[in-house]
């Protein structure tokens, strides 16, 4: 039996390209870690006095996007500790943010939910970062350029939730 040329060839190459795959996901997580992370310390360092903290916002969005949780399931969520998450939620209470009430299925239990004054700080906050974002896109980015951020939104958005 003779064998075709090239055919012993194929798991090497197979593997060769299984790593190139992974050094490319490598790298790519790198560069992506570094983009996002400068990202954030600047939006974070250009807070205004009395702006949500970065913890306090997404708080909210998860309220407003989720529905009411208790305390422990935010803390679990964010992924920080249930005295951090204690912490912004009495804050937020103290602002009129979000109110806690007992769990109906299990008094034991406390339930976060957003307020009215909530969902409207977080709606004209969502606002004003998008305002400065896009000030920044329309200004320094290409149309082809706002296209592929376009498509990357969500896929950021993805990576996030599963990080």
């Amino acid at each position: 039996m003779t064998q075709q040329p090239g055919r012993q060839d194929r798991p090497a190459e197979a593997a060769e390209a299984a790593e190139a795959a992974a050094t490319g996901a490598a790298n790519l997580g790198g560069a992506l870690y570094d983009a996002i992370g400068l990202v954030a310390r600047r939006l974070r360092h250009s807070r205004a006095p009395g702006e949500l903290s970065l913890p306090e916002r997404s708080a909210l969005s998860r309220l407003a996007a989720a529905g009411p949780a208790s305390a422990a399931e935010l803390a679990r969520a964010e992924q920080v500790t249930a005295q951090a998450m204690g912490t912004v939620v009495n804050g937020l209470e103290t602002h009129g943010f979000v109110r806690r009430r007992p769990d109906p299925h299990d008094r034991r239990r406390i339930i976060v939910s957003l307020t009215e004054t909530g969902e409207e700080v977080l709606r004209r906050k969502r606002e004003a970062r998008g305002r400065q974002l896009a000030t920044v896109l329309t200004e320094r980015f290409t149309p082809a350029e706002l296209q592929t951020l376009a498509a990357a939104a969500p896929l950021l958005e993805r990576l996030g939730e599963h990080l």
